[in-house]
């Protein structure tokens, strides 16, 4: 690990088509400055009338899914699938595969490949995406879409599509899929709650983060349906490749840190390369984790990795302990997500990416 030449002492830095929902279920804090307003009840009874009267739905999530994406696609597409509905899921990479972490799930019998996803589908709900572009192959499909609802929980949401379940005070879009599928009166057996526990639990970091009454009262709902929370966490959180532990420490040893950045809060930053990942035999999607050894840094208020996937273009993970808001910079540059998790792409090199990413970094 490097510090920059001018850093000081370390120091410490820190949903009645079916029946009405429980009030505030799917908030846990005022939205965001700019963000889209929360789903009015007209916007609830639209998304329930268009989903019951369809036979068939298409659903998709962000290229590259995390446990809030895929989950809340396959808990939803099961949910529905249960009751009749011809269902069909995917989401829009080139190499189109689980991740690794998530191959536990249940419900991939839905899944198909971009390439046989419908080219005109009469009904796409589109699950965590905060932007058209986020969808990757299947954004042409969304744009001929019949009628296009996003279910989100982004405050960068662009408002794309016919219409908008986005709430960015949710702690995960798996919240406000469980609001969905309980006005729908759809059955929450224990591979839906599954799934929907799987995309809530990662999404809250283990709920660490957005943690509120409403959100253990999801938990324990879902829990109640028979999951067992304990192999959910092993499959998560307790098993990794062994080259995993190589390339963390590639990326440990060649991590900066500058005190004075982020406003004086404090950046640590670093980078995994294809070289890295090649020399361990490890995929891309293996890497996901190495944010979460860089920003438990006490230093730093912000910690940025930037991972270099097998194209040669850099997806930059940034997390903030809450001084400085990463999603306005990550906007700000192409890409969004939260005021403490948010991210973006790019094609320049690590230190070019981040001579533009630093001067954002402002409280």
């Amino acid at each position: 690990m490097t510090r920059s030449p001018n850093a000081p002492a370390a120091g410490k830095c820190d949903r009645d088509t079916a029946r009405k929902a429980t009030p505030d279920v799917t908030r846990e804090a005022p939205p965001p400055a700019g963000a889209l307003p929360a789903p009015s009840e007209r916007d609830w009874a639209r998304a329930v009338e268009l989903i019951a009267s369809a036979d068939r739905v298409a659903l998709a999530c962000h290229v590259s899914p995390d446990g809030d994406a895929l989950g809340s696609m396959l808990g939803f597409g099961l949910a529905l699938s249960r009751a009749g509905k011809a269902v069909v899921a995917s989401f829009g990479d080139r190499r189109f595969a689980v991740p690794r972490l998530l191959r536990f799930l249940p419900g991939q019998e839905l899944l198909v490949d971009p390439s046989d996803y419908p080219a005109e589908p009469p009904l796409m709900v589109t699950l965590d995406a905060s932007t058209v572009e986020r969808l990757g192959l299947l954004a042409p499909h969304a744009g001929r879409a019949g009628e296009l609802v996003v279910v989100d929980h982004h405050a960068s949401n662009t408002g794309f599509g016919s219409l908008h379940l986005v709430d960015p005070a949710a702690a995960a879009t798996s919240v406000l899929v469980e609001e969905l599928v309980r006005r729908l009166g759809l059955a929450v057996d224990v591979d839906v709650a599954t799934c929907l526990y799987t995309a809530l639990v990662t999404d809250t970091g283990s709920f660490k983060y957005s943690t509120t009454p409403q959100v253990h009262a999801l938990a324990a709902r879902l829990i109640a349906a028979g999951l067992r929370p304990d192999e959910i966490a092993r499959e998560l959180w307790d098993g990794a490749p062994f080259g995993y532990l190589t390339v963390l420490g590639a990326a440990a040893g060649r991590a900066t840190l500058e005190p004075a950045a982020a406003g004086g809060h404090g950046l640590i930053w670093t980078y995994v390369t294809r070289a890295d990942r090649a020399a361990a035999g490890l995929p891309y999607d293996e890497v996901e984790g190495v944010i979460d050894v860089v920003r438990r840094v006490e230093e730093a208020d912000v910690a940025v990795v930037l991972k270099e996937d097998d194209t040669g273009a850099w997806n930059v993970s940034t997390r903030s302990k809450g001084a400085v808001d990463v999603a306005r910079a990550c906007s700000a540059l192409g890409g969004g997500g939260h005021p403490r998790a948010a991210g973006f792409s790019a094609r320049e090199s690590p230190p070019d990416i981040m001579a533009a990413l630093r001067p954002l970094l402002s409280p």
